[in-house]
Order: C-alpha cells, then sequence, then structure tokens
C-alpha cells in the first residue's frame, strides 16, 4: 500500500522554498495508476485541451504549494530505450508542468560517474529526505525519512548534479 496522499500532502505544504524529486526506476507499479496505464496501452492520451479529464488532487496541490512560492522539481534518470512505463510517464508530464513542476529526464547512459543515493528521494527545503522504497516489480514498500544534514547534502548535491546534465522535458524526447 503506498503512503496516502493526505500525509504526504501535509508533508509537501511544509516546504518553504523548494522540494525536490529523484526517480531513478524504469517502472513503478502504482496501484491507482492502473487504469490509466491499460487505457494509455490501448491507444488513449491525455487531451492538453481538455484540462478537466486529467487535473488530479496531486495537481492541486503542486500548483498550490508553487504559487506560495516553493520551487518544485523532478528529475528522471531513465534507461534508454525507455520502458513502456516510462514512455506513459511521459505522456502526461505536461500536467505536472502546467501546475508548476519543472521536470527534466537523464538517460542513464549520462548518470555514470554520479553519486547518487540508491533510493529515491524526495528533499524538502535542503534539509529533510524523504527516501522512496520500492520492490524488485516496482511496488512502493515504504518511506524512511531523515534529517541528519550529511545524508541531506549527499541528496541535495547528486540532485543537482542529475539537474545540471538532465534535459527539459520539452526537449526530451522518450
Amino acid at each position: 500500500m503506498a503512503q496516502s496522499l493526505s500525509n504526504f500532502t501535509d508533508l509537501i505544504r511544509s516546504a518553504e522554498r523548494s522540494a525536490v524529486h529523484l526517480e531513478m526506476r524504469d517502472v513503478y507499479a502504482i496501484p491507482d495508476e492502473d487504469e490509466r496505464f491499460v487505457a494509455w496501452r490501448q491507444g488513449n492520451r491525455l487531451d492538453p485541451d481538455d484540462r478537466k479529464s486529467w487535473w488530479r488532487p496531486w495537481l492541486d496541490v503542486v500548483q498550490e504549494i508553487t504559487a506560495k512560492g516553493v520551487r518544485l522539481r523532478r528529475a528522471r534518470i531513465v534507461s534508454e530505450p525507455p520502458s513502456e512505463y516510462i514512455r506513459y510517464e511521459h505522456s502526461f508530464t505536461f500536467t505536472n508542468i502546467a501546475a508548476g513542476e519543472e521536470i527534466r529526464w537523464l538517460p542513464r547512459r549520462l548518470a555514470s560517474g554520479l553519486s547518487l543515493p540508491g533510493n529515491d528521494f524526495w528533499l524538502f527545503d535542503g534539509r529533510l529526505v524523504q527516501f522512496n522504497i520500492f520492490d524488485g516489480e516496482g511496488h512502493w514498500v515504504h518511506t524512511d525519512q531523515t534529517d541528519d544534514q550529511a545524508i541531506a547534502g549527499l541528496c541535495s548535491d547528486a540532485f543537482e548534479a542529475v539537474w545540471e546534465r538532465a534535459i527539459p522535458h520539452d526537449k526530451y524526447r522518450a
């Protein structure tokens, strides 16, 4: 079972300046996405002009926190050619950007030489890290949080190194 949106919403709303998210997996098995993923596989795509059809509670949260001045950035390290799940994710990333998130993609081959933590993470205001732990099939297992400044510094440095090399969403073709 995934972390509840309400618990995570409280956490991200506590950010005052920044929230960054590093994703490093090629597949995520998110039960809430099953139906949309199947529809995407059948050729259904979100229409950028039909905002009502794709606006979700998460996008309300993104818009809320970015409107108060919090910079929200997400970087994704991906294998190439990308997995089916990454192609699916890429197809709707415009929704996150419409809500105020900045997103970049880093081909995994360009990540060699970077020091990276072993798990995906969120870093809030450069001080609180939430690691997202997944099993081998991409199912969320649990989260670990720490405010250890050495770990927060490692995650901050890793994210910034990825961000510097990564390709902005509008220029990356999955």
